[in-house]
């Protein structure tokens, strides 16, 4: 295994649709986190790996600390909070065009336990008035002692190179974990899923987006130019199953349309995507299904 100068693992924790998911994918240059303006879009821990010539930096995009509603919920907000001391170095990402909230406040009081280097990253400077940026910071900074402070856009990469840059020059020496080409430690299905699910969050409102799960069944090479991708959506009762599916299928015909072009730009193949929707109620609230569903951790 070939050493690095500096090599680490870095949480990226906040509020939910703060721009972590947006940040990461905007650092490792390549889609691996799925984005959406509905809250709560991230569910699992997801890993993207920036490596260069003599750093390797492994972010873990942690889900958004929210109150539960449900057994999901709870695996949600305890997977973010448990990465926090098993990192080299934690990331705060605030959002700049939010007032400070009881969500930024209970993680603060966490973060106030943990013995490594703290970011403080006020995100979405583009939307703000420059004049507002130093009142932001100051009612952050008098309840935490942060290691550095970065106003950033992840949207637009503003102050991202020079964020990663500090962060690199707090990682320890080490090896380098993942070979130099690889983005993330989630499998081609799991991204395949998230992407599924990224455009049902896009194209559906109100009950849907948080009762559905997706699971890809297969991913098989049916000849030399065509990829064939199988995946199943699961919602929570039949009225969302109705919807998803849209009349005479237009809706999933357009979730399908959509995750086809991000699924092929990922695998770098064109594919043959077919969805099915299948109701499996209280899915969230039962561990049997939850951890069926890829949702796995032994104290939720």
């Amino acid at each position: 295994m070939q050493t690095k100068k500096h090599s680490g693992f870095i949480a990226i924790i906040g509020r939910p649709n703060v721009g972590k998911s947006t940040f990461l994918n905007q650092v490792i240059g390549e889609k691996i986190a799925i984005m959406s303006d509905k809250a709560q879009t991230t569910r699992n821990k997801i890993q993207g790996i920036y490596t260069t010539d003599d750093t390797q930096i492994v972010f873990i995009d942690t889900p958004g600390i929210h109150k539960p509603h449900s057994r999901l919920g709870d695996f949600m907000v305890e997977s973010a909070l448990s990465t926090l001391n098993e990192v080299d170095a934690v990331v705060f990402m605030v959002n700049a065009t939010e007032k400070k909230g009881r969500g930024d406040e209970f993680i603060i009081k966490r973060l106030k336990q943990v013995k490594q280097p703290i970011f403080l990253v006020i995100n979405k400077i583009d939307k703000i008035h420059p004049d507002a940026l130093l009142g932001i910071v100051d009612s952050y900074r008098k309840d935490l002692d942060f290691a550095e402070v970065y106003p950033i856009s992840a949207l637009q990469g503003i102050n991202c190179p020079e964020l990663v840059s500090a962060i690199s020059n707090v990682l320890p020496e080490g090896p380098q974990f993942y070979p130099d080409d690889q983005v993330t430690d989630h499998p081609e299905r799991f991204i395949a899923g998230e992407l599924i699910r990224e455009q049902v969050l896009d194209l559906t409102h109100e009950e849907v987006p948080h009762s559905v799960a997706v699971i890809v069944e297969r991913i098989r090479r049916e000849n030399e130019e065509k990829v064939l991708v199988q995946a199943t959506i699961i919602v929570e009762r039949s009225s969302q199953k109705g919807i998803l599916i849209g009349k005479g299928g237009k809706m999933l015909k357009t979730i399908g349309t959509r995750a086809r072009k991000e699924i092929e730009a990922m695998l770098g193949d064109k594919i043959y995507l077919e969805l099915w929707v299948k109701v499996q109620p209280n899915w969230k609230d039962k561990k049997a299904d939850l951890q069926a569903l890829g949702y796995k951790q032994d104290d939720y």
